[in-house]
């Protein structure tokens, strides 16, 4: 073949491979265009279904004052179940351990007319005085339909319809009246977890020769009066606490029973780092399990804490009833109410009511929390030994139940704030003699009771 046939051989060939190429190229073009358009149909269908369906979450508000390493658990716990319902659960945290913070804001919130939907309220007395203002949504149809009259105990439903009417969802119950101890010095000077307060004073008196901190303890109000409490528990049992917090007889802040509280109270102070500063209660919790202490008089919501922080119950601390308080359960109950508002959220506040109070996330939440599920029937199997015990006691009913003053159980809350300040001036300033402190909370529950 000639050179020019060659070359005309060789275009040909080229053409042809050239053209080979462009019919795959519009080949490949061809489907990825078909493919893109079926994307589109299936991202426009998409879409459409999401659209239709209201997949978006609804977001509810809920004010509260949970700070902590393990209420942020809870709190979160409660999220991810919302999130299972379509629901957003929005952080509104205003700190402040014993709640006061928290109820001015949301006071504020609903006369400024922007009241979140959801928000953290406590004690009976509280939730009535709010029901009556017509500011919460009743949800009787839910209870109805979460049979709450079987599902929770007897004292829950007293409490969460205060009027006849439900307005707020049980969490869970915390047991005030716990004697927390750093397991390792108990053990090293061979001292058991005391019973009563004689056996409290022999332990405390070794511990205190080895120059051993035997009481952790705030100077914070509300942790004072925590303190106080329990040992007016201790000294006059359940009808004796009932007759000064929440009948407030006034023959019963002269009692020796009082005095002796009081007396005691004061002569705790010599077991405690001086000064006592005012530190936030996980500080304290904090000094027991790492064994600058060796007890701590608080709630068992200490115990979600440390067990949070990695220390489980039974290892590296231990629980027990305050000295003298074995057969009584001085309680506080966490509950959820509703703010009433224009009605678009009323089936999602609905909806987060019967999440907080179902079975699975009863006992998922109270485990980590520290406290007890509101059931009648909860899972023991997700409960520490602590908690068992306490359930147990707390089922027995309303005989063994103590509504804890500081934590507004027992009264309302002008009384509350009132009574805790009066213990905080005894307990700072040693001057004010015992006498002077009965009058004092003799003339605030007076004063009150006739408002």
């Amino acid at each position: 073949m000639t050179r020019k046939g060659q070359r005309a051989c060789g275009r040909e060939k080229y053409l042809f491979q050239r053209e080979t190429q462009l019919r795959r190229s519009e080949r490949t073009w061809q489907g990825a265009l078909a493919a893109s358009r079926r994307l589109a149909r299936l991202t426009l269908s998409l879409l459409l279904v999401l659209t239709m369906s209201g997949v978006h979450a609804q977001t509810l508000q809920v004010l509260h004052w949970w700070k902590s390493t393990s209420e942020n658990k809870a709190i979160n716990l409660l999220s991810d179940r919302l999130a299972d319902e379509n629901l957003e659960l929005k952080n509104v945290l205003i700190p402040g351990g014993s709640g006061v913070g928290a109820g001015i804001v949301l006071k504020s919130r609903v006369l400024a007319g922007d009241a979140p939907q959801v928000a953290q309220l406590n004690g009976p007395v509280t939730l009535g005085e709010w029901a009556d203002l017509g500011l919460l949504h009743e949800f009787d149809a839910v209870a109805e339909t979460g049979k709450w009259e079987r599902l929770l105990h007897p004292s829950l439903m007293a409490l969460v319809q205060p009027r006849g009417h439900v307005i707020a969802a049980p969490l869970g119950i915390h047991r005030i009246n716990t004697l927390f101890y750093n397991r390792k010095l108990l053990a090293r000077f061979d001292i058991a977890p005391p019973q009563t307060w004689a056996e409290f004073d022999r332990a405390a008196a070794r511990l205190q020769q080895a120059g051993v901190v035997v009481l952790a303890q705030s100077s914070e109000p509300w942790q004072v009066a925590t303190l106080f409490e329990t040992l007016v528990l201790a000294e006059g049992g359940a009808k004796f606490y009932g007759d000064l917090f929440v009948r407030k007889d006034a023959r019963a802040f002269a009692d020796l029973r009082l005095e002796h509280a009081l007396r005691r109270f004061r002569g705790l102070k010599k077991y405690m780092a001086s000064p006592v500063q005012e530190r936030p209660w996980t500080d304290i919790a904090r000094q027991l399990a790492e064994g600058s202490a060796a007890m701590m008089v608080m709630g068992d919501f200490v115990k979600g804490e440390l067990n949070a922080w990695g220390y489980p119950t039974d290892g590296v601390f231990g629980c027990t009833p305050v000295p003298e308080t074995g057969e009584l359960f001085l309680y506080d109950i966490d509950t959820l109410v509703m703010i009433a508002g224009d009605g678009s959220d009323r089936r999602a506040q609905e909806k987060l009511a019967l999440v907080v109070t179902s079975a699975a996330t009863q006992a998922d939440y109270n485990q980590i929390k520290g406290s007890i599920p509101a059931l009648r029937n909860p899972d023991l199997s997700k409960m520490d030994s602590w908690s068992r015990a306490s359930y147990k006691l707390y089922a027995r009913g309303s005989a063994v139940q103590v509504p804890s003053l500081t934590h507004r159980m027992a009264t309302d809350e002008m009384t509350r704030e009132a009574m805790v300040a009066a213990v905080h001036r005894f307990f700072v300033n040693d001057t004010i003699s015992v006498a002077e402190i009965q009058r004092r909370l003799a003339l605030i529950a007076a004063a009150t009771s006739r408002k």
